[in-house]
């Protein structure tokens, strides 16, 4: 049986670059070389493409020759910008570009022009997923949970930052979170705990996004779900994120080891049965695709939920909640990706068969 070739797609252009490669590079590691033909394709931050084998390590990758994927359906090579000729051809992409421009429905995209069956959400469901606000709205109409929150765009900022902050202060109060609405990693989240703390609060977020979500902060655990499938979905078992910061910032999930991820968390087996149901229907809401990681609020002093966001490319290298959760959940990292191609291929598939010309009758 003729091995499947397989591109890792990572790095990009957003401050989560370098979340990107330590991904990239689990993934590597854990893959079958017996069952895949594997290629590393490293998006340099200012948007080239870079091809090299797998006996590079993925920070090398931006320095090796640049290549260009066609936007041409049925090709799948990818093509050497110097001489112009194929350098790699191309099953299925596994893109775990974090951040902007990544996971957001923009590459997405791209994969869907060049016909390149891949791992993950589709271009909407990517896109719904990134933006924080969005999906909050989508998933309030629809009857789920959701912290108290509201709106800021940059331009009103701008304008007019005192009435900007007074409309937020009267609608949500003290103590709250400022987050910029499409980004990851909690790269340009503050909490705010004085009124005067509103403002620069505003302004980092808009350093990173036009639109910045402001949500009243709850004294809560942090929890979350994996999920894994297409039109049949499973979720995992939970875990919890224990930081000793103020809460879980850029710096307690990749620089301080004293944050603590409890796998599977300490709960009661009725809030675990709630939380897969609630992640499983956000899921479905939000056009989830492949995976997944669903993220919750649980109140410290009882038992209310409320969904935090939804991942729709989390982060992938081996202690990263997503492969824990289904490591405890009885599959392991190797066998998980195997499902996760599986899945994009399955896709694909479907998606090939549909009629692209119109036809009477």
């Amino acid at each position: 049986m003729p091995k499947i070739r397989v591109g890792i797609v990572y790095g990009g252009r957003s401050v989560e670059h370098e979340v990107s490669i330590a991904s990239a590079t689990s993934i590597l590691q854990a893959l079958d070389p017996s069952r895949y033909e594997v290629q590393l394709i490293a998006i340099a931050k200012d948007g080239s493409w870079h091809l090299g084998g797998p006996d590079l390590l993925p920070e090398t990758v931006v320095d090796a020759p640049e290549v260009t994927l066609p936007a041409v359906p049925g090709q799948r090579h990818l093509v050497s910008v110097e001489g112009g000729a194929p350098a790699a051809e191309l099953d299925v992409i596994i893109p775990i570009v974090h951040g902007t421009g990544g996971e957001d429905g923009q590459l997405q995209g791209f994969l869907e022009l060049a016909g390149v069956p891949y791992v993950g959400a589709g271009v909407l469901g990517s896109a719904i997923q990134m933006d924080k606000e969005v999906t909050k709205r989508l998933l309030a109409a629809a009857g789920l949970p959701v912290v108290p929150g509201t709106c800021v765009r940059s331009h009103e900022l701008t304008d007019d930052p005192v009435g900007c902050c007074e409309r937020v202060l009267s609608e949500l109060g003290l103590p709250l979170f400022v987050k910029p609405a499409g980004l990851g990693s909690s790269v340009g989240i503050s909490k705010v705990l004085q009124a005067e703390q509103l403002r620069p609060a505003l302004e980092e977020a808009a350093r990173y996004d036009r639109k910045v979500l402001v949500e009243h902060a709850v004294d809560a655990r942090e929890l979350e779900i994996a999920v894994l499938g297409n039109e049949n979905p499973e979720a995992s078992l939970p875990g919890e994120i224990v930081p000793h910061a103020e809460f879980y910032d850029y710096e307690s999930k990749y620089v301080d080891e004293s944050t603590e991820l409890l796998v599977p968390a300490p709960v009661s087996d009725e809030i675990v049965t709630r939380m897969q149901a609630m992640a499983l229907e956000a899921y479905r809401l939000l056009e989830g695709e492949g995976l997944a990681r669903v993220d919750f609020f649980l109140a410290r002093d009882g038992e209310e939920l409320w969904i935090n966001e939804v991942n729709s490319l989390p982060g992938f290298t081996e202690v990263s909640m997503y492969p824990r959760l289904w490591q405890a959940s009885g599959l392991p990292y190797p066998a998980l990706l195997d499902r996760l191609v599986e899945l994009a291929l399955e896709r694909a598939r479907r998606t090939q068969a549909l009629e692209r010309s119109y036809r009477r009758g």
